[in-house]
Order: structure tokens, then C-alpha cells, then sequence
């Protein structure tokens, strides 16, 4: 990192964690353990207290421990997940290890929330289905799923096995047909505590809240989610263009 010397001490750690955290991010680090800090003050250009502010900083991001005769580790693997494309959670993350889902509810609601009767386009008195699922990835929880899904297509996803598969799956079979389209928004809030006990974190922990309504092809609401994920264990990726994407197979 070029022309540091003359920056102050907290403004060049937090670049070199920046750096870090991108490192750590594209897995350069899966054997889970960084470099001891004067490689790093060798490799960052940084004074040994500049590189332990960096790695304090990681620290209380949840990212890093730092162990007295081990070193600094990365805590948790972070798996990609795509927001280019709509596919289920389960879906980005075949090959990266064992997905369970723990299913929390699975039944009919007579009347459903306004807001959320609004987003599907029903009368809230038309009812609906609630799925709750908590979803597992190698022995650890992932995520906490909620789903709102309109009649008679909810009623055959809950018939379905929503333990081994993913939702979207489900639907698409009770369809007969791939789903459409999707309005994703994702922000970052502090867990509460009954997410956070769900997802073995500390109250007020940072995850990401992933709120999407998904639609058929001509353009029906079908599922409404509301999907809290562990920040320490995912990261959101997508690639975006500038102007018109290119064609496939360019």
C-alpha cells in the first residue's frame, strides 16, 4: 500500500483491514490462518501497531480470533451467494458442504398480515401459507427463512419435503413451470434476540436481512421472504454492468 507513511495510524489500518477483508472474502485465507503481523507490516507497508488495529478491527467484525501461540484465524469459511440470478440458498451452495433445513412452521393462515396480503395482491382475508425454516450448513446455523406464499401453490409447497429442498423448487414443481422474475432488497441490521439465539449469535449481532418477492412468469406474486443470514458466513455477489449486459457466449 503505497504512500501510507504520511496518513494517520487509524485511517491506514482501516484500508489494510479493507484489503483484508476483501482477502478473506475471495477465500485466500481457507486454511484459516493469516500471516504473523510483521509479514504483514511487510507485505501492507505498516508499522506492527497499524497492522494489529487492522486486525482488532476484523476482530470485532466477527471475521478474525486472534489466539496467544496461534496466531490470527479466520473464525468462519464465507460462502458467495449470487444476486444476479434467482436461485434458492441451498442451490448457490451445493459443493460447498451439507445443507439441512430445520422447519419451524409449515401450515395455512386464514388471514394474512395487510402488508404482506398488499405485496402478493390478495384480499388479506384470501389466506395464505407460512413457512419458517432455519437453515443449517455443516452442523452450523445459516439463515432464518420466512416465507408467505398465496393458495393453492403454498399448500403444495408445505406437502412437499421442505427439510431436503428448496423452496423455489417446490413451487416450480406445483406450477408446472420455472418462476419468473424477483425484487430483491438487502440490508444490514442487528439481530434481535430470538434471531439471534436462532442463529448462535450475540444479540445485536450484524446480519444481513434479504427481503424478496418473488413472481411467475407473467408477473403474479407467488412468495414473499424475509430471509436474516449470518454475516459472518455469507457474502452477496453479483456482476454488474455497465450499459447492456453482453449477449451469451460472448
Amino acid at each position: 500500500m503505497e504512500h501510507e507513511a504520511g496518513r494517520p495510524r487509524a485511517e491506514r489500518a482501516r484500508r489494510m483491514a479493507d484489503v483484508l477483508r476483501q482477502q478473506i472474502t475471495d477465500g485466500r485465507y481457507d486454511g484459516g490462518r493469516l500471516p504473523d503481523e510483521r509479514d504483514l507490516g511487510r507485505q501492507f507497508g505498516a508499522s506492527r501497531n497499524a497492522v494489529r488495529e487492522a486486525l482488532a478491527l476484523l476482530g470485532r467484525e466477527g471475521l478474525l480470533i486472534r489466539r496467544r501461540g496461534v496466531g490470527t484465524t479466520v473464525v468462519l469459511a464465507k460462502y458467495g451467494h449470487g444476486l444476479d440470478r434467482l436461485t434458492g440458498l441451498a442451490e448457490e451452495l451445493t459443493g460447498h458442504g451439507t445443507v439441512t433445513n430445520e422447519v419451524r412452521a409449515a401450515e395455512e393462515v386464514a388471514v394474512l398480515p395487510t402488508a404482506i396480503a398488499a405485496r402478493l395482491g390478495v384480499p388479506a382475508a384470501a389466506g395464505g401459507v407460512y413457512v419458517e425454516r432455519l437453515r443449517w450448513l455443516d452442523g452450523l446455523p445459516l439463515s432464518l427463512d420466512t416465507s408467505y406464499l398465496t393458495l393453492p401453490l403454498g399448500r403444495a409447497v408445505i406437502a412437499g419435503d421442505l427439510v431436503g429442498r428448496d423452496v423455489f423448487a417446490l413451487i416450480e414443481e406445483a406450477a408446472g413451470g420455472p418462476l419468473g422474475r424477483a425484487e430483491v432488497a438487502v440490508h444490514a441490521v442487528g439481530a434481535d434476540p430470538d434471531t439471534a439465539a436462532l442463529l448462535g449469535v450475540e444479540a445485536g449481532a450484524a446480519v444481513f436481512a434479504l427481503e424478496r418477492l418473488t413472481r411467475l412468469p407473467d408477473g403474479r406474486p407467488v412468495d414473499v421472504e424475509s430471509i436474516r443470514i449470518r454475516a459472518d458466513r455469507l457474502t452477496l455477489r453479483a456482476t454488474l454492468y455497465r450499459g447492456a449486459a453482453p449477449s451469451p457466449g460472448a
